[in-house]
């Protein structure tokens, strides 16, 4: 219940947005972020190491144009959003259940 308050992040492909205020991490209050966790996890931080990598000359560039990699970003974020919403709604129908059950 105490996450709820807070705005889910959301992938962007920087490229495609020029408001510069929105790569900020408001919690943080840092004026560029980036999240990624192991490329095991999730395509998008597959996504992000290879740009990052790249960005800092470890390897070759992504051959992608930034509008592919921006409908990537809205293909993880509908997914992640339609995940999250299935758990909310598991959730609640588990104790719903259990509270059927125990009545």
């Amino acid at each position: 219940l105490a996450s709820h308050p807070f705005q889910m992040a959301l992938y962007f492909c920087t490229g495609v947005l020029e408001d510069e205020t929105l790569f900020r991490h408001y919690a943080l209050n840092v004026p560029f972020y980036t999240h990624f966790t192991s490329p095991i996890r999730r395509y998008a931080d597959i996504i992000v190491h290879r740009l990052l990598s790249a960005s800092l000359g470890a390897s070759s560039p992504i051959k992608m144009e930034k509008e592919a990699i921006q409908r990537q970003a809205d293909h993880c974020n509908d997914r992640k959003m339609a995940s999250k919403r299935v758990q909310e709604l598991s959730a609640d129908l588990f104790f719903t259940i259990f509270v059927r059950v125990r009545a």
